[in-house]
Order: structure tokens, then sequence, then C-alpha cells
């Protein structure tokens, strides 16, 4: 699978942004899907997770109750609703498939396929 992410762009403090993940290749319904950040100097930090068929999601604790993940299986589609963005949630934020995965994982290592990344920044 090809994963291609885009939304990223610069914002206040506060304010929401929407990132997606377009996806082509093999059925997109067979893939676990992911989000993740690296900010600068940082180590690669899990956002969220969804499972195949979208009706379980898993979040890391630095954005849980302020971000969203979902997916549109009919459109190869997976989304990050960012809320009440913070200066700490900058960062690439990258989209990650697993073909292979049983159960829902934070582990970066467990996921296959990588987007190439797509930059938010948010002002003070």
């Amino acid at each position: 699978v090809q994963l291609q992410a885009s939304g990223g762009g610069l914002v206040q403090a506060g304010g929401s942004l929407r990132l997606s993940c377009a996806a082509s290749g093999r059925t997109f319904s067979t893939y676990v899907m992911a989000w993740f950040r690296q900010a600068p100097g940082k180590e690669r930090e899990f956002v969220g997770t969804i499972n195949r068929s979208g009706d379980s999601t898993y979040y890391g604790n630095s954005v849980k109750g302020r971000f969203t993940i979902s997916r549109d299986n009919a459109k190869n589609m997976v989304y990050l609703q960012m809320n009440n963005l913070e200066p700490e949630d900058t960062a690439v934020y990258y989209c990650a498939a697993s073909f292979k995965m049983f159960r829902l994982s934070t582990d970066s290592y467990n996921y296959e396929y990588w987007g190439q990344g797509t930059l938010v920044t948010v002002s003070s």
C-alpha cells in the first residue's frame, strides 16, 4: 500500500486541523491504520490507531480527548481531527499501515508501511 498524508499547516494554539491520508494499492480495509508524529530533535511518538473496520481506536496520552482518528474504507482514507492544538503538537505527522497486525499497537515497528509526513506547526 502507498500512503499520502496531507492537511498540515500553520495554526494558532487552540485551533484545529484535519489531516488526511490517502491509501492506494491493496484493499484498504485489510489494514490497521495509525498516526505518529516526530518533533525536531525528538523520537517518533504514537498519536492514535484505528482498527480495520473503524469501530475501535486508541490514542496516546498526550492527545487523548483532543484528537480523533477515523477512516472511510469506501474512499481509502484515514483522518486525524486535531482540536485544541498546543505548541507541543508541532511535529511532522505520519500515517502508517499494517496488514499483518492482529491487534492495535502503539509501537511504530509493527507498522510495515509509512507515508511521507505532513508538517503541523502550532504557534503560541
